[in-house]
C-alpha cells in the first residue's frame, strides 16, 4: 500500500507541476493558435508551404523554422500540429514541425550548450534539425499519398470578414502570448505584457472578427480541447508514477558507457518521461554527475524533449495508431543512432 501511497501521491504532484506552470501560459494560447489555424488560414496559405506539392527543401524549410522559434514543450506542440494537419498540410513536414518545436527550439539549444558544454550544445543543434528532416521524409514516403491531403481535410467554411493583414497581426499576438508566457524572465515583467497582448486579441476579437468567424474559433478551439487535454492529463499522471519508481540514480546506473543498451535506454527513458520546456538540461546535467556517459546525454537530449507519454497518447487523437507508432519509434531510433555516433567522437 505504501508504494500505491507514493505513486498516486508522485502522480498527482506532477499534475499539480504540470498545470500551474504550463495551462495558462502555454496549453491555452496553443490551443487558440490552433483554433485559429484552423479556421482563418486558408487551406491553399498552407498547402503553399506544406502541402504535397510543395517543393521538398521548402516545406521541410519552413516547418523545421517555425517549429523552432515557438520554444514549445512536446505536449503544447501537439494542438498547433493538430491545426495544420486539419488544414491540408502533409505528414512529413507536420511531423517535422511536431519534432522540432519542443527539439530544436534556441532557448534549448543555447541553455545546453551554456551548462553542458558547446561540444553537445553543437551536436544537438545539428543531430535535432537532422531528425526532424529525415524523420518527417520517412513518415511521408511510408504514409502520404498524392490525394491524401485533399481526400482526408475537413472543408471548414469561413465567412472571410478578416482581412490578410489583421488575421497576421492577430497571430502575432497569440503567438506572442505563448513565447512570453514560456520566457525565463520575472513575472513582474511577463504578467503585464501577457495582459497587453491579451487586450489587444480581445478587441481584434471585438471589432474585426464577424460573430460566425468569432464562433467557428470558439468551437474549432473547444474542439482541440476536448481531443488532446484529457489524455495529456492521463499521460502527465502516468509520467508522474514512471518518475516515482524510476529515479534519476537508478538510470544512471544503465548509461554509463556508450554502449548500443546505454543509448537505447536513453532514448526509450526519455521518451516516457515528461521534460517540461528547458528542464531537460539541468536534469541531463544531475545524470551527468552520476557518471551518465556522453553518447546517452545526447539521446537523452533529442528523445526526452520531444517525446512524452501525455504526448504520444495525444498524437495517436490526431494522426492515428499506425503513425504514432512509426513516429515514435524513428525519434528512438534516430536518437539511438545520434548517441553512438556522438559517444564515439
Amino acid at each position: 500500500m505504501d508504494y500505491l501511497y507514493r505513486g498516486v501521491e508522485s502522480g498527482i504532484n506532477e499534475l499539480i507541476e504540470y498545470l500551474s506552470a504550463h495551462t495558462l501560459t502555454c496549453l491555452v494560447p496553443a490551443f487558440f493558435i490552433a483554433g485559429a489555424i484552423a479556421v482563418f488560414i486558408s487551406k491553399q496559405a498552407v498547402m503553399k508551404y506544406f502541402g504535397y506539392g510543395t517543393k521538398r527543401y521548402i516545406s521541410y524549410g519552413v516547418s523545421s523554422i517555425s517549429g523552432c522559434i515557438l520554444a514549445a514543450c512536446s505536449c503544447t506542440v501537439i494542438p498547433l500540429f493538430a491545426g495544420i494537419s486539419k488544414r491540408g498540410a502533409g505528414i512529413g513536414p507536420a511531423t517535422t514541425f511536431l519534432y522540432s518545436g519542443p527539439a530544436i527550439n534556441i532557448l534549448a539549444i543555447s541553455l545546453t550548450a551554456k551548462v553542458l558544454g558547446y561540444n553537445i550544445g553543437l551536436a544537438r543543434a545539428v543531430a535535432a534539425i537532422g531528425m526532424a528532416i529525415i524523420i518527417g521524409l520517412i513518415m511521408e514516403f511510408i504514409f502520404e499519398k498524392k490525394d491524401e491531403v485533399e481526400k482526408n481535410t475537413p472543408k471548414i467554411a469561413s465567412s472571410g470578414g478578416i482581412t490578410e493583414k489583421k488575421a497576421v497581426l492577430l497571430f502575432v499576438n497569440l503567438v506572442f502570448v505563448l513565447l512570453v508566457g514560456t520566457a525565463a524572465i520575472s513575472n513582474n515583467f511577463k504578467i503585464p505584457i501577457v495582459l497587453a497582448l491579451v487586450s489587444i486579441i480581445a478587441l481584434i476579437t471585438y471589432f474585426w472578427l464577424s460573430k460566425e468567424e468569432s464562433k467557428q474559433w470558439g468551437e474549432e478551439t473547444f474542439s482541440l480541447f476536448k481531443m488532446i487535454f484529457p489524455l495529456l492529463l492521463i499521460g502527465v499522471f502516468t509520467a508522474g508514477l514512471i518518475k516515482e519508481f524510476m529515479p534519476p540514480e537508478y538510470v544512471a546506473r544503465y548509461v554509463g558507457s556508450n554502449s548500443l543498451i546505454s543509448n537505447l535506454t536513453a532514448s526509450i527513458v526519455g521518451a516516457f518521461m515528461y521534460f517540461a520546456t528547458l528542464t531537460e538540461v539541468p536534469i541531463v546535467e544531475s545524470l551527468t554527475s552520476l557518471g551518465m556517459n556522453k553518447g546517452p546525454e545526447l539521446a537523452l537530449l533529442l528523445a526526452g524533449p520531444a517525446l512524452s507519454l501525455p504526448n504520444m497518447l495525444a498524437i495517436r487523437q490526431v494522426m492515428g495508431t499506425k503513425k504514432t507508432i512509426v513516429y515514435v519509434t524513428l525519434v528512438v531510433v534516430f536518437a539511438t543512432t545520434s548517441g553512438l555516433v556522438y559517444g564515439a567522437l
